[in-house]
């Protein structure tokens, strides 16, 4: 063993239990660091994964971003009198020019595009009434934007084409109006159209929002319920890179003028939530490391302290100030590594045992218990952070350390 390790590990060796109260700090930051942040980011994570699944990554609605000019507006920017109480056109809904969209979309590689038509419905089930949103859908488009096919807990994608009148209803909104599959149910458009449907199919996201709320139907019946033949208001896009999608988002709206918003547009607010849970996270456990740091600190300072006759020692036969500064650096460094492997197995224990608590969790996102991220990022932040910590710490003391003089010494003895 080199002499300076030696050294290092015989004074922290001296001071056993202040040297295992600093480990145990050092440990328990790191571990608490793994913990939350596999527990954040699993959850984060597996967030982001259920948006980008059930909703698309690009989507074109009927409406614009910012309302259109008024005709006097534009003859007359600069106009003296401005006039007021001026009302928008009256227009009907829809995407116009919805093949030439469709077309333009077909020709950007890694885009997949599925027309679509939403509107409100009253469901009737007996005596159960339910309000839904319901989506006019071409089901061989559906499999290429979304994972409705997959979220199928009853029934088939298929059986929309194969029913007279068809209809896949959400989780929820089955419970809700107490229907089954094969149950015939009375839809009820604003438009005063009605319509008897087949439940022949029944899907779970997980999402709460979704699966209480939405149903699924062939466009061409949509387009008869809510009286809009050959009419849709949305076009939904899946992309191979969702990175892209936001440039693709600016691209359509530029080229076409309707509002068209990416997922991370959609899903800004949540998103936002995140850097605000990740602050409060990073910080508290920051705190800890700070307070183990501060024992580090207060650890190799005594040693110091203690130790100033055996500095002038060290210095008289021959070592340099770097010879002593790497010293008591070197018990730092130490203490973060005993500290960092201490904290690396509490950290796995803690992840393990928090993977083993099941229980139901109902929101926005519905859950069976902690969704965790085991990925080796969190260890390798979490112990390279103590670690420069815990070197930081003692690298004060030891620049004391290795400026004292050891004539000043022996004479501050004498």
């Amino acid at each position: 063993m080199p002499l300076i390790l030696s050294i290092a590990l015989s004074h922290l060796a001296h001071r056993r239990r202040q040297t295992l109260v600093s480990i145990l700090g050092v440990a328990l930051g790191v571990s608490f660091f793994i913990g939350m942040s596999s527990m954040m980011r699993g959850f984060q994570q597996d967030f982001v994964a259920r948006v980008i699944d059930t909703q698309p990554h690009v989507l074109i609605r009927d409406e614009y971003r910012r309302p259109p000019r008024q005709p006097a507006e534009i003859a007359h920017p600069s106009a003296a009198v401005g006039l007021s109480g001026l009302e928008p056109r009256d227009e009907p809904r829809g995407l116009r020019d919805a093949r030439a969209i469709l077309d333009a979309i077909a020709a950007m590689p890694g885009v997949a595009a599925a027309p679509t038509l939403s509107g409100q419905v009253l469901l009737r089930f007996g005596a159960r009434d339910v309000s839904v949103g319901m989506t006019g859908i071409e089901p061989s488009r559906e499999r290429l934007v979304s994972k409705l096919a997959d979220d199928l807990i009853a029934g088939r994608l298929d059986d929309l084409s194969s029913a007279a009148n068809g209809i896949i209803l959400g989780e929820g909104v089955a419970d809700k109006a107490g229907a089954a599959l094969g149950d015939m149910v009375t839809a009820t458009s604003p438009a005063g159209v009605a319509m008897r449907m087949k439940v022949v199919g029944i899907f779970s996201t997980g999402i709460t929002a979704i699966d209480n709320f939405e149903t699924y139907a062939l466009l061409k019946k949509a387009q008869i319920l809510q009286d809009r033949p050959d009419t849709i208001n949305r076009i939904r896009l899946k992309l191979a890179d969702i990175e892209r999608a936001d440039e693709v988002a600016r691209r359509i709206e530029t080229r076409f003028g309707w509002r068209t918003e990416s997922w991370q547009e959609a899903s800004k607010n949540v998103l936002g939530i995140f850097v605000i849970q990740n602050g409060i996270m990073y910080s508290t456990v920051s705190a800890i490391l700070i307070v183990a740091c501060f024992g580090i600190f207060n650890v190799i300072s005594t040693v110091v302290f203690e130790k100033v006759r055996d500095i002038a020692i060290l210095k008289s036969i021959g070592f340099a100030e770097r010879d002593v500064r790497r010293i008591f650096v070197l018990e730092g460094l130490a203490v973060g590594v005993a500290g960092t492997a201490c904290g690396f197995l509490l950290g796995y224990g803690m992840v393990e045992f928090m993977a083993s608590l099941e229980f139901e969790i109902e929101g926005f996102v519905r859950s069976q218990g902690f969704v965790l991220d085991r990925s080796p990022w969190a260890y390798v932040t979490a112990g390279g952070a103590a670690t420069a910590s815990a070197t930081l710490a003692a690298w004060l003391p030891a620049r004391r350390a290795a400026k004292l003089h050891p004539v000043d010494i022996v004479r501050g003895g004498g």
